[in-house]
């Protein structure tokens, strides 16, 4: 598989926040670059008023650490960088000491797929702080987007009901790498081919495409566009039927799919882009099958997303295939996840104890959790019951019981050898990557599969029911103690 960083052609280790650096900078001259630090990549609230999240962009998390060096380009550009008295912001030691640094942190993460719920930690990093502090800004950028689109997805594809939906997006994507991050989260969502044709040869996704209104107006009327459409791709016959008169268009769309089946070829269909989607999709598929096209699907588009979906599908809609594009790939909606990396706890050495770290806020859900953490589902079968967050040094006792992050009062035990799974596996240790990244046919695979194992009630669009994610008993002693500690 071709890196997608291989779009840039270059080192990508500024794809960083200054505040970053300047934080190693301060490790680097107070001497406490190899003190041990572990951080967690987590997001606080569900996007989309959701009960769930797709997990997306561990590849590209990867495929980042994997190939983050410092190069010449890049230390001299930070040498230029001055602080308020003009002089420079770094010592030349500093950036010598980055441009010799090889990665050696473990990395554990949830498998790209998985349904995730806040609080629980994506990505667990654990080595030396400097390192660990600035994997903040690209993990972030790299799991918050492809997450939400990839989540986005899945709504989508629900909507429809199993039928196909291809992403559209890429003429309206954030940019070049919004565009083909986007088309691979929208895939591993449950999308069944893109139109971008870099996004199929970086990831191996289906493309799909036909032809613009352009194509019909570069011609004198629309059965000469379909015929010399036809005469040029006989094997790819979606006809745009609505540039003119929509149902006029599945007219000429049937004479022309006729003259095709006189060759050998059959008509793919016609999509519709625009109008009353729902009774110009019950007409055009009565004109269809009164032709003998009665396999022809019907292909619409034109700013759709879930509820719009839904609604099209609740009038009736003779719709087959599902084209969407604009609010797919920007998450129209939901603009940011807002996921979060803190730090959660620090030894100087590996003989010390941890000395495990919480952030306080007034908001409750903004407070930090400390700890080295792991999630373990609980399940019956195939059928998810809970999540439960705990210290993996301390473990986690059995029957295990959680406690709602957000409500101490709301408590739900397992009894001993209730089947379950820990999600965070091993990424990289020590700088080594120890995780194959499956091919991406087996991630949307995944993705399917655990979205099967969620009760209807959470995967709902309206006021979904929530799933019961929460602190091991041990965990959440642990703190409320170190919150009472910090407040004095």
């Amino acid at each position: 598989m071709t890196s997608s960083l291989g779009l840039y052609g270059r080192s990508l280790a500024l794809l960083n926040d200054l505040y970053e650096l300047t934080m190693a900078y301060g490790y680097w001259k107070l001497g406490v670059t190899q003190r041990e630090a572990v951080f967690h990549l987590s997001f606080r609230k569900q996007p989309f008023s959701g009960g769930y999240s797709l997990a997306c962009g561990l590849h590209s998390a990867i495929d980042f650490i994997s190939q983050q060096r410092f190069d010449a380009e890049d230390l001299e550009y930070l040498g230029t960088l001055t602080g308020n008295d003009d002089k420079p912001l770094f010592d030349r030691g500093f950036l010598d000491h980055l441009g010799a640094m090889e990665f050696s942190c473990d990395v554990d993460a949830i498998a790209e797929g998985t349904v995730v719920f806040p609080r629980e930690p994506l990505i667990r990093v654990r080595g030396p702080i400097l390192q660990a502090q600035i994997l903040e800004t690209p993990l972030l950028t790299l799991l918050n987007f492809q997450t939400l689109v990839a989540t986005k997805s899945a709504r989508i594809c629900a909507a429809t009901g199993g039928e196909p939906v291809l992403e559209f997006g890429l003429r309206r994507a954030q940019g070049i790498d919004g565009g083909v991050t986007a088309s691979r989260a929208a895939y591993v969502g449950g999308c069944a081919a893109t139109s971008n044709l870099l996004a199929g040869k970086l990831f191996g996704i289906p493309v799909r495409g036909t032809h613009a209104h352009s194509w019909v107006m570069s011609f004198n009327d629309e059965p000469e566009a379909f015929e010399a459409y036809a005469r040029a791709m006989p094997n790819n016959c979606v006809f745009l039927v609505d540039t003119y008169d929509t149902l006029q268009g599945v007219r000429h769309a049937v004479e022309v799919g006729k003259r095709l089946r006189t060759q050998g070829h059959e008509m793919a269909g016609i999509r519709l882009d625009s109008g009353d989607l729902a009774w110009l999709s019950i007409q055009a598929r009565r004109i269809l099958d009164e032709a003998g096209f009665q396999k022809a699907p019907i292909l619409a588009s034109n700013d759709l997303d879930e509820n719009i979906i839904a609604s099209l599908k609740q009038q009736g809609a003779k719709i087959a295939v599902w084209g969407v594009g604009t609010k797919l790939v920007t998450a129209y909606d939901q603009p940011a996840l807002g996921g979060v990396y803190k730090l959660a706890a620090l030894r100087d050495s590996p003989t010390d104890p941890w000395q495990y770290k919480v952030k306080l806020s007034e908001q409750r859900a903004k407070i930090s959790d400390p700890g080295i953490l792991q999630v373990r589902r609980f399940r019956h079968g195939d059928l998810f019951l809970a999540d439960a967050i705990y210290d993996e040094p301390t473990g986690i006792a059995d029957p295990a019981t959680i406690i709602d992050p957000m409500d101490d009062t709301r408590h739900r035990s397992f009894p001993p050898g209730t089947e379950h799974e820990d999600l965070l596996v091993p990424i990289f240790r020590a700088g080594r990557q120890v995780y194959e990244m499956p091919p991406i046919e087996q991630v949307r695979s995944r993705a399917r599969e655990q979205l099967a194992g969620l009760d209807p009630s959470i995967k709902r669009f309206l006021n979904p029911h929530g799933y019961p994610v929460g602190f091991e008993r041990g965990l959440n002693d642990l703190k409320r103690s170190l919150v009472l500690e910090a407040r004095g």
